[in-house]
């Protein structure tokens, strides 16, 4: 690459956007990470990066750090997000069709502690000043902004994520759910039947010792003749789902309970889910709803097991990058919407590796995939997953999130997320975590309270 990289980041009025970071969240094409009001929001690229196969975490940080080493960046914020930023979002599978990618945006808004800022980026020789940058984020945000995406069907996220058209195809849904006038839901890559077959097997494989624990995920597809919009489902994901993390990358779209990993400095952070509970279970129990949670998850041997496979998976691999590291010893239930979660925060000081502390990304290639999307040990469970599942999952259970030039970023899980495909279809996905105790009917029953987040932002209720 012969031209440089050239950022420039400014404060703005946080008073102008009571909203905080959702109230960026105006155009179909968004770039976004968002939790609690705060995050980062990007428009337009200037270039990407796209890999397929087992070394895409870390031909894109060698593509990154390359492309970063000799930016010109003009920062007065200096807060992580601020500079040079991508967003990205990686396939789950080293085998997938799908292309994983990085994208570096024209324009990136960012929203934390309070404060509010703007970066320009570029790669031509144009000035960059605090005017091209308010005159490019009102480009991106005037009267143009609320125009219907056309990028689904044609753009990249479609790209290998569709798992349907084979003879153990789907048929209609069968749930009582409420559609909209015309739309339609049908189950993808495998009819229920078919998958609760399949966590059949997947128990039996268990059983025989081959392994303890097998994640095992399904999609459904919905199509809405009225348009599937990206920014009223990212919208709608963030006012509901605060405690998540909500994310928009290139038509994929979600909010993810799982942080896979967080780098500030030479700190580190995850959260780690194992083990649900549908709220929708709690109705009719005595005491009050927490109480019946705490019961049923933490008093569960099945969870507990489930959750500590999760923990260990993640520990063991991110130890060899740390000098010091401590997890919760209980693990605590997250309260969300529409699920309970047993859930456990990890936190580690990273060490120096050859010479330099590891990149999020160099991360991510140790931690991915760990037994919460995954099963373990992890080439038992992936080959099994490829043979039960019929289904490419593309980027959901896959790492997405940003990063910064300074090693700063938020990594989470797509999980709680769809690929829309089409400018009228969307194709949701969840998945379950299968060991010795599961039963086929309350996996399946789980598969749809993970699926409530999407579907309700879609506008089909339950």
């Amino acid at each position: 690459m012969t031209s440089t990289l050239r950022t420039l980041t400014v404060p703005l009025d946080g008073q102008k956007f009571a909203g905080g970071l959702p109230s960026f969240l105006v155009r179909d094409d968004v770039l976004c990470w968002t939790r609690r009001e705060a995050g980062l929001a990007g428009f337009g690229e200037i270039i990407r990066f796209t890999a397929t196969g087992p070394e895409r975490f870390l031909e894109a940080d060698v593509w990154w750090r390359h492309l970063v080493l000799e930016a010109e960046i003009a920062d007065s914020v200096e807060l992580p997000g601020t500079g040079p930023v991508a967003f990205g979002s990686f396939a789950f599978s080293k085998t997938s069709a799908h292309e994983s990618r990085l994208i570096v945006p024209e324009i990136v808004v960012g929203v934390r502690d309070n404060q509010v800022w703007l970066t320009q980026l570029a790669l031509d020789d144009g000035d960059l000043t605090e005017g091209t940058a308010l005159a490019a984020l009102d480009r991106w945000l005037g009267t143009s902004a609320r125009r219907e995406s056309t990028t689904a069907a044609t753009g990249p996220a479609g790209n290998g994520t569709s798992g349907g058209g084979s003879a153990k195809g789907g048929g209609a849904v069968v749930r009582p759910l409420t559609l909209a006038a015309g739309a339609t839901l049908h189950t993808g890559s495998l009819s229920e039947e078919a998958w609760m077959d399949a966590v059949a097997a997947g128990v039996a494989e268990i059983r025989t010792g081959a392994l303890e624990k097998l994640v095992l995920a399904r999609d459904v597809v919905a199509t809405l003749p009225m348009g599937v919009h990206a920014a009223t489902v990212l919208r709608e994901l963030a006012a509901r789902y605060r405690e998540c993390w909500t994310y928009g990358v290139d038509g994929l779209v979600g909010a993810t309970p799982e942080m896979l990993i967080q780098v500030e400095g030479r700190t580190a952070q995850a959260r780690v889910l194992a083990g649900t509970l549908d709220r929708l279970d709690a109705h009719g129990e005595d005491g009050l709803p927490i109480d019946y949670a705490t019961r049923a998850l933490a008093g569960s041997e099945k969870q507990r097991h489930e959750h500590e496979i999760a923990i260990q998976s993640l520990t063991s691999q991110l130890a060899p990058f740390s000098e010091a590291m401590n997890a919760h010893d209980e693990p605590f239930i997250l309260e969300l919407p529409n699920v309970w979660h047993l859930a456990s925060d990890v936190k580690a000081e990273l060490t120096e590796v050859e010479g330099h502390v590891p990149t999020c990304l160099a991360l991510i290639n140790a931690l991915h995939p760990t037994a919460a999307v995954c099963g373990t040990p992890t080439q038992v469970a992936g080959a099994l997953i490829r043979k039960l599942e019929n289904l490419d999952r593309g980027p959901y259970a896959g790492p997405v999130g940003w990063l910064d030039a300074a090693g700063n970023g938020e990594w989470g899980i797509a999980l709680r997320g769809a690929v829309i495909e089409a400018r009228d279809t969307v194709r949701l996905y969840a998945g379950c975590g299968i060991v010795d105790g599961s039963q086929p009917e309350a996996e399946l029953a789980e598969t749809w309270a993970k699926f409530r987040p999407m579907l309700e932002s879609l506008g089909i209720r339950s």
